[in-house]
């Protein structure tokens, strides 16, 4: 009997050891990046006409994993990522998909894995980038994990994926930002670390568009989220006072303020639903978004038409000097993403 007690004993300080190994490994190793980080800085940028009327896109591309009959275990399902096939299968749609909407100025896509087992280590930005190839690209990390071992029936294993901004135009300069706070030690070691991206173009008045690229926090009870949009205000407002043009889109992982739907056919989701605060912006700010189509499904469940819960968190804020034109979400039966994508027009005031 004193033997096998001490055989668990022994057991039970390995694990131990190991798993602090484990956690001290990830934490040396943890991916903490500054809070402004450059990312390209140009010489000769474009010069965009200050009048001038723009298309854009934004699309969360789920890695490329997150196909209609996909769940996902972080949100109550039971799987992790698909089979290699469905994976690439997705990639070929999302192509076929962006030609189809074409022709597009800027075009922003969140959660573009650049190497991570859940997609079987294929670089979706240089397969986008070769797809556009006029284009120039900036991309900026927001999660690098060496592994993520949850589950532990089928660990998610490494993560390396981020945010994509493809334009027809060349900007002044990349900037990634940080978004400030996160989850506790240790479950921030297997997060992402949220941020935006900022883009700046030159353009015919001596004054600048910026196009900012976002995906900001979800799986927390809204305080980081909240935390997140009063840094995106100040940021946005400060870059409007200077006269310059602001655009951000990406996925808010909220709903706009006073946002409601006018689904013909999905459910929409209130039970999960959070929006944006009224009032959250001065006057004369634009959110700018179709609520006819939803734009994301809930991922507890594959998808079913009419039965998953459905909402809109991905669209656009401009400021002022912006004029809001057409937007539409793209349907498409959340085939290759637990997102839609979303299609816009704007137009450029002159001062």
């Amino acid at each position: 009997m004193k033997i096998l007690l001490k055989m668990i004993a022994y057991i039970l300080v390995i694990i131990v050891v190991v798993f602090g190994a484990f956690l001290l490994y990830m934490t040396i190793d943890d991916y903490s990046p500054e809070y402004k980080t450059v990312v390209s800085e140009e010489n000769n940028p474009s010069v965009i006409p200050d009048s001038l009327e723009l298309n854009l896109l934004i699309w969360n591309i789920g890695y490329c994993g997150l196909n209609k009959e996909m769940d996902f275990f972080y949100s109550g399902g039971t799987q992790v990522y698909p089979e290699k096939d469905v994976v690439f299968a997705n990639i070929q749609g999302v192509k076929k998909e962006l030609l189809d909407q074409q022709p597009i100025d800027f075009m922003m896509f969140q959660e573009v894995d650049k190497s991570s087992l859940r997609s079987y280590f294929t670089n979706q930005i240089d397969t986008l980038n070769n797809m556009f190839s006029e284009y120039y690209s900036t991309y900026a990390k927001n999660y690098d994990v060496a592994f993520v071992p949850m589950p532990l029936s089928k660990p998610m294993g490494s993560v390396n994926s981020g945010l994509l901004t493809l334009g027809r135009y060349t900007p002044i300069s990349s900037i990634r930002y940080t978004f400030e706070g996160n989850f506790a030690w240790p479950k921030s070691l297997f997060m992402l670390d949220r941020c935006f991206m900022v883009n700046r173009y030159k353009l015919s008045n001596d004054k600048q568009l910026l196009i900012i690229n976002t995906h900001n926090s979800a799986y927390d009870t809204g305080g980081l989220r909240k935390a997140q949009m009063i840094i995106i205000r100040e940021f946005v407002e400060k870059e409007y006072k200077l006269g310059n043009y602001v655009i951000v889109g990406g996925d808010w992982n909220q709903c706009a303020p006073g946002f409601k739907n006018n689904f013909d056919k999905d459910k929409m989701d209130f039970v999960s639903k959070l929006d944006i605060e009224d009032g959250f912006m001065p006057s004369g700010w634009t959110w700018f978004y179709d609520n006819k189509q939803p734009t994301n499904r809930r991922n507890f469940t594959d998808y079913q038409q009419g039965e998953t819960l459905t909402t809109v968190i991905d669209f656009f804020l401009l400021s002022p000097n912006i004029a809001a034109e057409e937007i539409h979400n793209i349907s498409n039966g959340f085939t290759y993403s637990d997102h839609q994508p979303v299609k816009a027009s704007i137009t450029l005031l002159p001062n």
